[in-house]
């Protein structure tokens, strides 16, 4: 049984992929305003303050990572700066690889291009004592 596929002209592509990035701008700028409006324009981790084109800079952080979850009081949000909200997802992805006994859960390995890296080059003799 073969499926059934639509095909989609590039023009129809195209416009699909701008409806798309059209609508997560409005769902961003959306909960952005509000929290921009709700904090004071200060990384809640470095505490650098934003003003004037560098309020860009600025970005809105979802707390438990889930950016559908945009309660109005914003209690799931805090502005973080692009360098932190970095750091911030860069901790997220990586919890759980660090001390054992943590009791945070551990969250599925994330791919290395490098993993087993060692096992595709042979030893040098001198390392071996050989």
């Amino acid at each position: 049984m073969q499926s059934k596929s639509r095909k989609v002209s590039a023009e129809q592509g195209a416009r699909m992929m701008a409806d798309m990035h059209r609508e997560q701008k409005a769902r961003e700028k959306g909960y952005r305003e509000r929290a921009l409006s709700l904090f004071p324009h200060v990384c809640a981790s470095c505490g650098r303050e934003f003003s004037g084109k560098r309020l860009k800079e600025l970005t809105v952080h979802h707390k438990n990572h889930d950016h559908d979850h945009n309660p109005p009081d914003g209690s799931n949000w805090e502005l973080l700066c692009l360098y932190c909200h970095d750091h911030e997802h860069e901790k997220h992805k990586m919890k759980g690889y660090g001390a054992r006994g943590s009791s945070e859960p551990d969250l599925p390995p994330i791919a290395n291009p490098f993993d087993a890296l060692d096992r595709l080059i042979p030893p040098d003799e001198e390392d071996t004592g050989g």
